[in-house]
């Protein structure tokens, strides 16, 4: 089930970067228009938080001794 997940996410992914190179050779309107929603999309993830590997703080992944 998870493996169908993703590859339907990763062919979403691939569709929508179709659209816009489709898009910017002045393809149909839709094509516009989908290239808009991922450009958005990515904009979006591009803006979330970024956390830190293994959930810990990122101020002490430098000093593993802890002095």
């Amino acid at each position: 089930m998870v493996t169908v997940l993703l590859a339907g996410m990763v062919g979403l992914a691939v569709v929508g970067c179709v659209c816009v190179v489709w898009a910017a050779r002045g393809g149909p309107r839709w094509v516009r228009g989908v290239a808009r929603a991922t450009l958005a999309a990515g904009e979006g993830v591009r803006r979330l938080p970024r956390r830190s590997p293994g959930g810990g703080s990122s101020q002490n992944l430098g000093d593993p001794g802890g002095e």
